[in-house]
């Protein structure tokens, strides 16, 4: 029987401090046909991402806490968190992304329950791609995936720019192989027609 090909959903960490709070935005993008891992605070989200917080005590995130099986290497296409979490807030976790050059090119939204504008702008400038007030709804669920879809298209677009001077770097040697084998076969056919000549002037 054959298997039916299942497109992957996308892979949104969620971070936030507030348990009522992470589980009302899972349950959302679980609605809304996203996969989904929750952390609770900035140093566990860099930590899953793949970097560690030096000024932090907090300990190790063992996979039994978070929401992706420990035999699963998933990508995280987006980045939610909360904006006021003790220790790290949401503004100095989107810094610290943005400064990796390995992950910022993922979109980063930011939630907050005060509508202020001067923080709202600071996220924005700083590279955030949405500012949600909360309570989160599920219609904005919706602005999520054009953030991944775009953000997945320059992924690509860098690969294929990198891929074309990658090539332009090393360029292929088959043209210059072929010319060597064709002056050898030319050389060959020279020596074969040399004795011909020399056999005809000791006849004449």
């Amino acid at each position: 029987m054959a298997a039916v090909a299942t497109e992957t959903p996308f892979h949104v960490l969620a971070v936030d401090d507030s348990l009522p709070d992470r589980k009302l935005i899972e349950r959302l993008l679980k609605t809304s046909s996203f996969q989904v891992t929750t952390v609770d605070s900035g140093s566990k989200a860099l930590q899953f991402l793949g970097l560690h917080d030096q000024d932090s005590t907090v300990p190790p995130v063992h996979t039994h806490q978070l929401d992706v099986a420990a035999n699963q290497d998933v990508a995280v296409n987006l980045i939610i968190t909360d904006y006021c979490m003790p220790g790290m807030t949401g503004y100095d976790l989107l810094k610290k992304i943005k400064e990796s050059s390995s992950l910022r090119d993922i979109p980063v939204v930011i939630m907050s329950s005060e509508n202020i504008p001067s923080r709202i702008n600071r996220c924005l400038e700083e590279g955030a791609d949405e500012f949600f007030l909360k309570p989160v709804r599920l219609s904005d669920m919706n602005k999520l995936k054009p953030h991944i879809l775009k953000s997945r298209c320059n992924q690509e677009q860098h690969q294929q720019s990198d891929s074309h001077s990658g090539e332009r770097r090393n360029p292929t040697i088959g043209s210059s192989s072929d010319s060597i084998n064709n002056r050898k076969r030319k050389g060959a056919g020279t020596e074969e027609i040399l004795p011909q000549l020399a056999n005809r002037s000791r006849h004449s």
